[in-house]
């Protein structure tokens, strides 16, 4: 049935991305675990398709789509079960090529723009250090002018997409002796630009096909003609793309919570205990028919969610609600799933150990769910004023 929010556009993307998960990303994703990173050829498929350029402008060549599209994306990579390669892709398409597509001059747009659109240069987004994570205003990477280039010194770190990344954009401080929050500037870097390089690709718990890495840079000569959007303004910027990046976790982590209570459903109706079904044990059967309507309603959240965003509504409080409400609930969901597959819940060939592993980072990347709770805080007045 053809939901309210969405259009018939949107359901023929969904189709499409639906069949590509299941004939291109399901069959080949375990190979992609034990390799460490998703295969160029599968993201290069995607551009080809049109996938990376949903919320492109059409006058830049894209769909010229909304927010409702990124969550019809999130919600079906979210399917896949792999959360590394659903990460892989939506860090690519809505949480660091915004930055360029919002902020870059047509010199930039143009140089950079269609290997983006068509997956041959795969982005990373570089905020996060050692000594900063949600508190943006805190980071301690420097860049320094220097004639017709800025000389870029300090680590990052947890950058997904960081090892076989080809396009950076990276948040340094420029002005020491502004306030944190004026004193942050976004410059473009490709792979390969000397002084900047891998310090090392990260071990992690989950996401293990995509490719996590610290980045490392020491006297990185940057062009001064690489600095994205305006000098001593990329705080604000990185507010604002933070409102896409949380609700596509969001989408993405119910989509995930749905998929596990749907593998769930059909192992409990086949796997025997007692003489029957788990199913026909009503705590199993209860349990999950109670997860599935929470689900059911986080998910409303976050359609009406993209739906605000959509019209152009402020619903930073909303977004943030999302984004704690469905970090938290994708972890609860996996506990009762791989509780009800029992020993199999714990083996690395089941789908749901898996997922498990790779939800747990999803009340913490993209802003922890206590830092989300304390934006709704500072909005509580307005959320209830509807």
């Amino acid at each position: 049935m053809t939901h309210p929010i969405f259009t018939e556009d949107h359901d023929l993307i969904r189709a499409q991305l639906r069949r590509f998960v299941e004939e291109k990303v399901k069959p080949d994703g375990p190979e992609w675990e034990a390799a460490g990173f998703v295969p160029r050829e599968i993201l290069r498929e995607m551009g080809g398709l049109g996938f990376f350029s949903l919320r492109v402008p059409e006058a830049l060549g894209g769909a010229g789509l909304d927010a409702r599209a990124s969550v019809v994306l999130a919600e079906e990579v979210g399917r896949s079960t792999h959360g590394g390669f659903a990460i892989t892709v939506l860090v690519h398409t809505d949480m660091a090529s915004p930055h360029l597509i919002r902020f870059g001059t047509r010199r930039q747009l143009e140089k950079y723009l269609p290997g983006v659109m068509a997956g041959s240069t795969i982005t990373a987004v570089g905020v996060t250090e050692p000594g900063a994570g949600s508190d943006v205003a805190s980071i301690r990477t420097r860049a320094v002018r220097d004639g017709d280039h800025y000389v870029l010194n300090g680590a990052k770190m947890f950058i997904t997409n960081g090892v076989h990344g080809d396009l950076y954009f990276i948040a340094a401080r420029t002005d020491p002796e502004a306030k944190g929050s004026r004193a942050i500037t976004m410059f473009i870097v490709e792979k390969g630009t000397p002084g900047f390089r891998v310090g090392r690709a990260l071990n992690k718990t989950g996401w293990l096909c995509s490719d996590t890495a610290e980045l490392v840079f020491e006297d990185c000569r940057v062009p001064a003609e690489n600095v994205l959007g305006e000098p001593n303004r990329g705080f604000y910027s990185i507010m604002a793309n933070f409102q896409t990046e949380r609700l596509v976790i969001g989408a993405m982590a119910m989509a995930e919570a749905r998929e596990a209570i749907r593998l769930t459903f059909d192992y409990v109706n086949q796997r025997t205990a007692f003489g029957a079904p788990l199913w026909e044990k009503q705590a199993i059967r209860q349990r999950l028919s109670r997860r599935l309507a929470e689900v059911e309603a986080a998910r409303q959240l976050v359609h009406h969610t993209a739906w605000l965003d959509a019209q152009g509504t402020d619903c930073v409080a909303q977004v943030s609600m999302v984004k704690a409400l469905a970090g938290d609930l994708v972890n609860e969901v996996l506990y009762d799933c791989v509780q009800f597959h029992g020993g199999a819940g714990f083996l690395r060939e089941t789908a749901v150990e898996r997922m498990a592993r790779d939800a747990r980072v999803q009340a913490i990347g993209g802003g922890a769910s206590e830092v989300m709770l304390e934006e709704v805080a500072k909005r509580f007045g307005q959320a209830l004023s509807d």
